[in-house]
C-alpha cells in the first residue's frame, strides 16, 4: 500500500460502507443466535459443520483451519474447548505422525444436527432471503475475490 493510493470515488465509498455495515453486524448476529439456541459460538458451529461434511468426519488440523478461515493457533484453542465438551477429539494421523487430525464425535454430530435448523434459518433470513440466484452467484464470486485479496495481502489478521 502506498501513501498515494487513490481515494474512493462515490460509488466505491458506498459499496465499502455497505460492506462495513454487513461485517460489523452479521458476525455478532450469527453468534448471538447460535449461542442463544445451542450454547456455542458461530466459530464453534463452523468447526463442527466442516468436520461433518468429511468422510469419517475427520480432517487434518491444518486443513480444518483453512476451511474455517482461522489460524492454526486459534483453531487449536477452540478445538481444545470442544474436546472438553466431548464434541471432537484430536489424534495423530494414521498416515503421518507429524499430522494431527480432528474428528467430530457422535455427541458433537448430534449437537450440530440440533443446531443446524436454527442456524440455517438465520443465515437465510439475514443473508440469502431476497437475493436472486444470480445475486447469490455474484456474492460467492465477490466473497472469493475478497478472501483471495486477504490471503495474498501479506497483512496479518488479529487471529493469525
Amino acid at each position: 500500500m502506498t501513501d498515494d493510493a487513490p481515494w474512493l470515488d462515490a460509488e466505491e465509498q458506498e459499496a465499502w460502507l455497505a460492506l462495513v455495515g454487513v461485517l460489523l453486524r452479521l458476525g455478532p448476529a450469527l453468534d448471538s443466535q447460535v449461542q442463544r439456541d445451542s450454547g456455542m459460538t458461530h466459530f464453534d458451529y463452523q468447526v463442527l459443520a466442516m468436520l461433518s461434511d468429511e468422510p469419517g468426519r475427520r480432517l487434518p488440523m491444518s486443513e480444518l483451519a483453512g476451511r474455517v478461515n482461522a489460524s492454526l493457533s486459534r483453531l487449536s484453542h477452540v478445538v481444545k474447548k470442544l474436546e472438553a465438551r466431548g464434541w471432537v477429539q484430536r489424534s495423530p494421523s494414521p498416515t503421518s505422525r507429524r499430522v494431527t487430525e480432528c474428528t467430530l464425535s457422535e455427541e458433537g454430530y448430534a449437537v450440530l444436527v440440533e443446531a443446524a435448523p436454527g442456524h440455517v434459518g438465520t443465515v437465510r433470513q439475514l443473508v440469502l432471503d431476497g437475493l436472486s440466484r444470480d445475486q447469490v452467484r455474484q456474492l460467492t464470486a465477490i466473497a472469493a475475490t475478497i478472501r483471495g485479496n486477504l490471503e495474498t495481502s501479506g497483512l496479518r489478521t488479529l487471529d493469525g
